[in-house]
């Protein structure tokens, strides 16, 4: 979109509501007052300056994470306006800083691509901060203003002057809002990443101060935009074909970028952006894009004759089976649907979105006919091992319904039915198995044991997988059924705890079963009902006195500690597996609800999670052993 003067004054600034519900219900405007809540107060300021680049106004970013978490982003663009506000009789900069829908991006022309139509961002994070500073360089001069819990302390005012323009925000977040106030500085480099690829040619330089004698930068620039990104999306994974397809259109003043190419993976990543905003939903540009492929790739199956008369099209499952694609759109008024913009709504989005892919790809797939032919067949593949594992899923669930045999031979079934009070244990090996049914509570605690590593499910399709009787003993004993027939509401436990050996081999196995429920039980980790048991990895003895240690650091705390100190006859005892212990251990430190250590199971990132388990348990070795290589130095006790 060609880069426009446009006015950016007072008069740019419109204003629609007050500040005060923000404070009141803090959720309906960052999602949560969680962790996730917390660092969307980060991303609303930096985007602010992305709108800048946007505009063609703004090169360089920063970002600094201060000591006490505070946040400060500074960027060069034009400056917030500092001039009286025809309406609110206030500075500009005032008007935006604590007005809800207040802000250059409603119909003025200030902005004619920003970050959405709910324009709440800087206010928000100016009514959720303890604190809040906003300095402005504009025409030589420069300006300030504080705020408190989104009230302005005083009046803006001129602090001196200044050759370079942009605006700087600096903010503490409210520690009476937020549950956590610890900023993930991952997470922030995550999205910041993300932002660059799609901003190509504009400077993102991070640092993390809060702790001065060891600060850590950061620094992120691309040329190559959605063509880079797509690059490092797909990384770790084998290419199917050797061209990634990309397109870039303009039609009614919106514009589109498409980009995709084909890996021997079996799952699908898709990222959908509007106006640089990730769209985790996806929504009618997402929908149009995958409309083009579907119908396109299906054309030129029957033209080449992959596929038989009698046969049916190819779905859109086994068209994007192995697809890593991003689809980015700007439109100058965005319609989400939710007030965190998780998904685009505007209805003329989707026409124009797969009319610029299909005139674009039409075109690839005639320049590239081996690429072509690469695509068509894995997507051919995909429709063969489809039908397959339908058979196979419906075996499944006839085994498990209809014929009587509900629930697998070993799995040792808690009394209870209510799913919200029951749990499962899967327990590597029969020996532990034995243990933990003797251990537990059998009004509330099923046990299922597996025997040895299960297939990785990383490697193999949905086919092939459903054949692992380990594997179908566990789908049928969490009642969901799995992939497109998989149903939350017909889960049997609120949570399913993995309990191997804390040994090399029990990590893999753990490691194992967090990639199948990952690829394939995705929706239990969303809703918290995947856990890893923490059994001890010693046993502590000084005469009656007995205690249990969880980790390395914690034995040490406890032989130096007041009840041992200098007490010979000290017994250590180092657990191997979980079935060395007797029943009633197992029980007290590992099962016993009073006691136990859980950790439940996140994903705070599902597209880095997603690139780590391609990498760590994927085909590809060479970025698996450049991993190993890195981080064998942070390997403190290994059990081999």
């Amino acid at each position: 979109m060609a880069k426009e003067q446009q006015s950016y004054s007072a008069k740019d600034i419109y204003v629609l509501e007050g500040l005060d519900p923000v404070r009141k219900r803090p959720g309906m405007y960052i999602g949560s007052t969680g962790t996730q809540g917390l660092h969307h107060l980060v991303y609303e300021v930096v985007d602010n300056s992305l709108d800048e680049a946007l505009g063609g106004h703004c090169n360089k970013i920063e970002i600094y994470l201060l000591p006490g978490e505070k946040v400060r982003v500074i960027d060069n663009g034009r400056g917030i306006p500092v001039d009286i506000h025809e309406k609110t009789k206030k500075s500009a900069l005032e008007t935006i800083m604590t007005t809800l829908h207040a802000g250059g991006k409603f119909g003025s022309g200030a902005y004619k691509i920003s970050g959405g139509l709910h324009g709440v961002g800087v206010s928000v994070v100016c009514a959720l901060s303890i604190n809040m500073t906003a300095e402005v360089c504009r025409d030589g001069e420069k300006y300030m203003q504080a705020y408190k819990q989104g009230k302005p302390q005083a009046q803006v005012k001129k602090i001196g002057d200044c050759k370079q323009r942009g605006t700087t925000i600096t903010f503490e977040p409210d520690n009476t809002i937020f549950s956590e106030t610890v900023f993930d500085r991952k997470k922030i480099l995550s999205h910041l990443r993300q932002q660059a690829y799609l901003t190509k040619g504009v400077k993102i330089d991070f640092y993390d101060e809060r702790k001065p004698d060891d600060v850590f930068e950061y620094h992120f620039y691309f040329e190559g935009g959605v063509n880079s990104y797509l690059r490092y999306m797909a990384r770790h994974s084998e290419k199917v074909h050797s061209n990634p397809f990309y397109c870039s259109g303009e039609k009614d003043s919106m514009v589109v970028e498409a980009a995709f190419l084909y890996t021997d993976d079996y799952e699908v990543m898709e990222e959908s952006f509007t106006n640089n905003i990730y769209t985790s939903e996806g929504g009618t540009h997402l929908t149009g894009f995958r409309s083009a492929l579907t119908r396109l790739i299906n054309d030129y199956a029957r033209k080449g004759g992959f596929l038989k008369e009698s046969e049916p099209n190819l779905s859109g499952d086994d068209i994007r089976e192995g697809l890593t694609a991003i689809v980015s759109v700007k439109v100058v008024e965005p319609q989400f649907e939710g007030q965190t913009k998780t998904k685009l709504g505007n209805p003329e989005a989707r026409p124009i979105t797969e009319a610029i892919v299909s005139d674009a790809l039409n075109t690839y797939l005639e320049k590239f006919p081996q690429d072509t032919k690469a695509i068509i067949e894995k997507a051919v593949l995909s429709y063969k091992a489809r039908k397959a594992a339908k058979a196979a899923k419906e075996t499944i669930l006839r085994k498990g319904i209809l014929d009587g045999l509900s629930l697998p031979g070993k799995l040792s079934d808690c009394s209870s039915k209510k799913p919200e009070e029951s749990e499962i244990y899967i327990v590597e090996g029969e020996s532990a198995g034995g243990s933990s049914r003797q251990a537990r509570d059998r009004r509330f605690q099923a046990i299922l044991p597996i025997k040895g590593k299960i297939l990785n499910v990383e490697k193999v399709r949905l086919d092939r997988m459903l054949a692992s009787e380990e594997v179908k003993a566990l789908v049928i004993a969490l009642g969901t059924a799995i992939s497109d027939d998989f149903n939350l509401e017909k889960l049997r436990y609120h949570r399913i705890v993995i309990m191997c050996d804390a040994d090399s081999d029990g990590n893999h196995i753990r490691t194992l079963l967090l990639t199948l429920f990952f690829r394939y039980f995705k929706p239990i980790i969303d809703n918290g009902y995947l856990y890893i048991a923490q059994p001890p990895l010693y046993r502590i003895q000084k005469g009656k006195e007995l205690k249990y240690a969880y980790s390395e650091d914690e034995k040490e705390k406890i032989t130096s500690s007041a009840e041992y100190k200098d007490k010979p006859g000290i017994s250590i005892s180092r657990y191997k597996g979980l079935g060395e212990m007797n029943p009633e251990q197992l029980w007290e430190t590992t099962m016993d609800p009073k006691n136990r250590v859980l950790l439940r199971v996140t994903i705070d990132d599902a597209v880095t999670a997603d690139s780590v388990f391609d990498m760590l348990m994927g085909k590809e070795v060479v970025p698996r052993k450049k991993f190993i290589q890195s981080s064998a130095k942070n390997v403190k006790n290994l059990d081999i």
